[in-house]
């Protein structure tokens, strides 16, 4: 599995639809797509909401990305992310 960040904004619609019934959904659809939900965070400024999830591949968390966009009204950039030890690993740096 590898990790992905989920950064969300709001969109206009997505803000007046805000409820805990809406958040399980979100944990649902992480789900439904192959994935792990891990956490998930409130911010204040260019992102509204942080998503870590774990997905098999690049295409669940695509999917469950766009899903996430329908079903809730939040819009994704959606990266993969590696720990700074894998980092170091991958590049040759020696501990």
């Amino acid at each position: 599995m590898t990790t992905f960040i989920m950064m969300g904004r709001y969109t206009s619609q997505g803000v007046k639809e805000i409820s805990f019934q809406r958040s399980k959904k979100g944990v649902e659809i992480v789900q439904q797509c192959g994935g792990k939900f891990l956490t998930c965070y409130i911010l204040m400024g260019e992102t509204d909401v942080l998503v870590v999830a774990e997905f098999p591949g690049i295409n669940e968390a695509i999917k469950a990305s766009v899903l996430l966009n329908r079903a809730l009204g939040i819009c994704f950039t959606t990266v993969p992310a590696i720990s700074v030890e894998e980092f170091d690993k991958l590049v040759g740096i020696d501990a």
